[in-house]
């Protein structure tokens, strides 16, 4: 005798995609880095067919809160709004991590969105919280047009990586991830 397994429920998404934010202009818009990622995540959604969003970002010093620029720009993607969940609450990746993990389902596969430069400490945070996360292919632009500039954000995560795995490691140790 088989069994047949229970169909999928069709409320469970089959991808959770984490974006992770950048600055708002002070015109409201998205800068060039935070609309690449969402472009770059809503393409690699469509490989789903049920994809669940979570754009993560606070309030910066301009305009809406980088999640909601990111929730917008996923809308005018075509994506419906009950396949994003805005996380409002978070001012850098070590609060988005702690935000967002508390939001995804069981036994759905993560995947980290953000610039080629920034996905290494993602992904390593997630694992070190626990949680198995594989990487959205990264926008096809360089998150700066100038060399120096894009020396700076890849040089600024040589210390921010460490920093944010202790903190992470200490957080997990401690039971306040």
């Amino acid at each position: 005798m088989s069994v047949n397994p229970p169909p999928p429920d069709p409320a469970m998404p089959d991808a959770v995609i984490v974006i992770f934010g950048a600055a708002v202009r002070p015109d409201g818009q998205p800068s060039e880095t935070l609309r690449h990622r969402v472009e770059a995540a809503a393409r690699f959604g469509r490989r789903f067919t049920r994809p669940l969003f979570i754009p993560t970002g606070g309030q910066g010093r301009y305009g809406d809160a980088e999640a909601v620029v990111m929730a917008r720009l996923l809308g005018d993607s075509g994506y419906p709004g009950t396949a994003i969940r805005a996380e409002t609450t978070a001012d850098d990746t070590l609060s988005s991590l702690r935000a967002v993990r508390r939001m995804l389902p069981a036994g759905v596969p993560v995947y980290a969105a953000s610039s080629a430069y920034h996905l290494p400490r993602c992904r390593l945070l997630f694992r070190l919280a626990g949680i198995e996360a594989r990487s959205c292919p990264p926008p096809r632009v360089p998150a700066a047009t100038s060399l120096w500039k894009r020396w700076y954000w890849r040089l600024r995560e040589a210390p921010a990586i460490p920093y944010d795995a202790l903190l992470v490691l200490w957080l997990r140790l401690t039971g306040r991830l």
